[in-house]
């Protein structure tokens, strides 16, 4: 596994992971995580030529010049995590949906609790837009890094 930071961004220092199958991590530097979670592991090695194209579409998507990423993707998780993380993906920039609009977007409209904990669980932050998921009340709940990332997130995006 590969890995660089990115740095001066909205909602501050990101870790980025990859291998040669795609991206496994974007997260946060600061999070309500432990901080094993937000660090890169002894065995990564520190390689930015490998993570260009994705610090290149992060940077191009907080100037806003991009709406959508196209990266390949790689997330380790089960296969029902990775079937709601593929849902996320589909949620378009600039607006939002709810637990329960991605369990019925799934085919499994009574998993809206069980999406919330596959959502919470996302390892890549951002391009899998986790912070597009809100309450069904229309509020923001949860967030993994901190609902102030979520709100700045949101308002990078038009909408809050």
């Amino acid at each position: 596994m590969f890995f660089t930071h990115l740095d001066g961004t909205p909602v501050g220092r990101l870790l980025i992971a990859g291998d040669d199958h795609g991206l496994r991590h974007v997260s946060f530097e600061k999070s309500h995580f432990s901080a094993a979670a937000t660090a890169p592991r002894d065995d990564w090695e520190l390689n930015e030529k490998r993570l260009k194209e994705a610090v290149r579409q992060l940077k191009a998507y907080f100037s806003g010049r991009l709406r959508a990423f196209d990266l390949p993707l790689a997330a380790d998780g089960t296969d029902f995590q990775r079937c709601v993380w593929s849902a996320l993906y589909k949620v378009p920039y600039g607006t939002t949906a709810s637990y329960g609009d991605i369990a019925r977007l799934i085919g499994n409209p009574a998993a809206a609790r069980a999406v919330g904990l596959a959502n919470g669980r996302n390892p890549i932050a951002i391009i899998v837009p986790c912070h597009r998921i809100i309450g069904s009340s229309g509020k923001l709940v949860g967030y993994g890094g901190g609902l102030h990332n979520k709100q700045t997130l949101l308002k990078l995006e038009g909408l809050a």
